[in-house]
């Protein structure tokens, strides 16, 4: 009995092995597609672009721009005389095959479409490859990135750069209405001779209006070129253009790792104090400021700053506590920055 379920049990066996092998070989008709050249949708379809110009394989530009213009001629709608089985090949006459040769031409005269192409009719079992080649090249945007990326970096500079003049002019002429510095350009004026003169050349040409115009213009000048203005109403610095930053970005990384390897060097492994720069700019760090805004700030704003040594983290934090709970009237008055910076 034991003999007789061995015997049976061996075909069983064979069989379920017979099937294993001979599923992928049943399966591969119905997964496997078929390997053509030509492929709907993709360059002339399932025409031969060099058969539709009615060139070889080997024909040179001359040769396939010279077959484009005469078909081109023949089939163009605006002159084409329909006669019974013409056209290119086997296609219909009609304006269809004056698309079906534009596109032959537009596909054989590129050097790398063309190498696309002739690739299609000796691989024709890439088919994937062929579509995604095909659609690569058409997506592609016909201008170079590089080139957009450059125009726009100069008009967003061009924008910057008079937008900050603006910004500075209208610091000027607030600046000017502030009796502290007013008063003392008009000094300067006078000693000058600068308002003088002016009032001199304009007794018989000029009106009232236009000699206050230039009286004002000259305290103007004179507050540009005596008072500094930093933070965001600085004067205008070309190197601070977007442009120049992008051509400067490599180097100011350099600088700036170096900058972070001697701070660690100098402060965390041989544990130098803090010079004046230095406490400054922690101080910045805890205020949450940017340079422009912090470089803006007073010199005796700065000089609190650090009489009350705030680059160290605890007595920043008191200073903090004082001011927003109102216990230290010195301390706001001192501090009144911070509220700004921090928030």
């Amino acid at each position: 009995m034991a003999a007789g379920l061995a015997a049976r049990a061996v075909p069983g066996a064979a069989g379920r092995r017979l099937g294993l092998l001979l599923a992928p070989l049943l399966l591969a008709p119905l997964l496997a597609r078929p390997a053509e050249a030509l492929v709907e949708g993709l360059y002339c379809g399932r025409r031969d672009c060099y058969e539709v110009l009615g060139v070889s394989r080997s024909a040179g530009k001359a040769e396939i721009a010279r077959a484009y213009r005469q078909l081109a001629r023949r089939y163009h709608p605006d002159r084409y005389r329909p006669e019974p089985g013409d056209g290119p090949g086997d296609a219909p006459p009609s304006a269809e095959a004056f698309l079906l040769v534009a596109t032959a031409y537009e596909t054989l005269k590129d050097e790398e479409t063309r190498k696309d192409y002739d690739y299609m009719l000796d691989h024709p079992e890439e088919y994937y490859s062929h579509y995604y080649h095909y659609y690569s090249r058409r997506l592609a945007p016909k201008v170079d990135v590089r080139v957009v990326i450059l125009v726009s970096v100069c008009a967003i500079s061009v924008f910057q750069y008079f937008s900050w003049w603006n910004s500075y002019n209208k610091a000027i002429s607030y600046l000017a209405t502030v009796p502290k510095y007013r008063i003392q350009a008009t000094e300067i004026a006078k000693e000058q001779g600068l308002l003088k003169k002016a009032k001199e050349k304009g007794k018989s040409k000029k009106s009232k209006e236009e000699i206050r115009d230039e009286e004002e213009n000259i305290i103007k000048n004179i507050i540009k070129s005596k008072i500094d203005i930093k933070g965001g109403y600085q004067k205008p610095q070309v190197r601070d253009l977007l442009l120049f930053q992008v051509i400067l970005a490599p180097l100011h990384l350099c600088s700036y790792v170096a900058w972070y390897c001697r701070w660690i060097y100098n402060f965390n492994i041989k544990g130098k104090e803090y010079g004046e720069e230095e406490r400054l700019y922690i101080i910045r760090k805890f205020m949450k400021m940017s340079q422009s805004q912090f470089d803006s700030l007073e010199d005796h704003q700065k000089e609190t700053f650090l009489k009350r040594e705030l680059w160290i983290k605890e007595n920043y934090e008191k200073s903090r506590g004082a001011q927003l709970s109102g216990h230290s009237a010195e301390g706001f008055s001192n501090l009144t920055v911070l509220s700004s910076g921090s928030s």
